[in-house]
């Protein structure tokens, strides 16, 4: 998947929030639109190629001077994207840049 799919999909409304994700956002204080500026303009830190029933990717970015993760899938037929979680980072589970997964 390119960059540019991604960024399609969230210009184009072409986006699906998943309960939970929504849920989460709401408890954690995180828009919308703060989830789709970092799909349009942040990185991605893992490919979950493998993921059902779509590939996913993990997302960084930083809203308002705070780092972001957003795990979201893309549907490559309808050409959409799902927002599957999206979360602050923290340094249990990251390192210090919250790009890199701290081993267990």
């Amino acid at each position: 998947m390119s960059p540019s799919q991604w960024v399609s999909a969230i210009q184009e409304e072409r986006i699906e929030w998943s309960v939970h994700s929504f849920r989460k956002m709401l408890q954690r204080g995180i828009s919308r639109e703060a989830v789709k500026r970092i799909v349009c303009a942040g990185e991605i830190i893992e490919n979950y190629p493998d993921d059902k029933p779509f590939p996913s990717a993990l997302f960084f970015g930083m809203w308002q001077n705070q780092p972001l993760h957003a795990v979201v899938a893309y549907d490559v037929s309808a050409r959409k994207i799902f927002v599957v979680t999206v979360y602050r980072p923290d340094e249990e589970h990251f390192e210090s840049d919250f790009r890199v997964r701290r081993q267990k």
